[in-house]
């Protein structure tokens, strides 16, 4: 398999759901710029959107989509626990959090990521945004992580696009206009993501500054 990613974006999760599992994926990064990858072929002609994670498989079949991508990737390896058996409510609930944190969480980014062509609407986005992060925060008082006592997909996802914001404790790659200071609950879930190997491991593959 391979997967096509963009250092520090949302495809840091399915990478480090990959080294969580110790699977054997090759990593092709894409230029943000050029739209190619480091191969030299054109990323439009691999996906039309443009845009990573992107999973490519030996037969040629890609499966685009973070949320899809890191379930596929938990699945191979049900025993490791990173999402609950499909059809039991664990799962479905897994899959209620995938969504709320690429559509609330994610998209909430976008006006802040591209502030100057956004203008005023940053205004309305940020505290909307803000409002997520602390339920997330509310939501880590009584739990290790995301889901439970145990790491799954969702934790990845969620430290991927937490790593766009700012924190005095946190290391941010894109400094969109958000602090998250005052979340300690989510300072303590940062704190714990980044003892994990995988995270670490990720980090640096993809070149970029772990403190």
């Amino acid at each position: 398999m391979k997967l096509y990613y963009l250092p520090a974006s949302c495809s840091l999760s399915p990478h480090i759901v990959i080294n969580e599992l110790g699977l054997d994926v090759e990593l092709i990064k894409v230029d943000h710029t050029s739209h190619k990858t480091e191969t030299g072929l054109d990323f439009y002609d691999i996906n039309p959107h443009g845009y990573v994670p992107l999973l490519e498989f030996a037969d040629g079949s890609r499966l685009r989509e973070g949320p899809a991508i890191v379930q596929y990737l938990a699945d191979l390896k049900p025993e490791s626990g990173l999402a609950a058996a499909a059809g039991t409510m664990e799962r479905y609930k897994l899959q209620e959090m995938l969504g709320f944190l690429s559509t609330e969480i994610h998209k909430g980014f976008i006006p802040l990521l591209y502030a100057r062509l956004a203008g005023n609407y940053v205004e309305t986005a940020r505290p909307k945004l803000e409002k997520r992060y602390q339920w997330i925060d509310a939501h880590l008082a009584d739990r290790p992580f995301l889901m439970g006592d145990s790491f799954t997909v969702a934790d990845a996802y969620l430290f991927a696009l937490t790593g766009w914001g700012q924190a005095a404790w946190l290391k941010s790659y894109y400094k969109a206009g958000i602090h998250f200071d005052e979340l300690r609950n989510l300072q303590a879930w940062y704190g714990r993501m980044r003892q994990r190997d995988a995270v670490r491991k990720s980090i640096l593959e993809e070149g970029l500054a772990f403190d």
